[in-house]
C-alpha cells in the first residue's frame, strides 16, 4: 500500500470525512487532499502517528457500522 492509499484508508477508518479529519487533527484541508491524491507525501513519522492515535483513542470504526 502505498502512502496516499494509507492515509486514505486511516482517514476512512475513522469514518470521518476529509474536513472533519483535517479539523480532528488540525492539519489543513489542502495538506490531507494532496497526500491523498499522491501530489505530496505525508512524512513517514505522520503517518505512524496517526496510526498510533486513532488505535489508541479509539477512533476506527468497525468495519461492520
Amino acid at each position: 500500500m502505498n502512502q496516499a492509499e494509507m492515509v486514505k484508508a486511516l482517514r476512512e477508518s475513522t469514518g470521518m470525512n476529509r474536513k472533519e479529519f483535517c479539523e480532528y487533527f488540525q492539519i489543513p484541508y489542502r495538506t490531507v487532499s494532496e497526500w491523498e491524491n499522491d501530489g505530496r507525501h505525508a512524512p513517514e513519522y505522520v503517518i505512524r502517528l496517526l496510526e498510533y492515535y486513532i488505535r489508541m483513542e479509539g477512533l476506527a470504526k468497525k468495519k461492520d457500522q
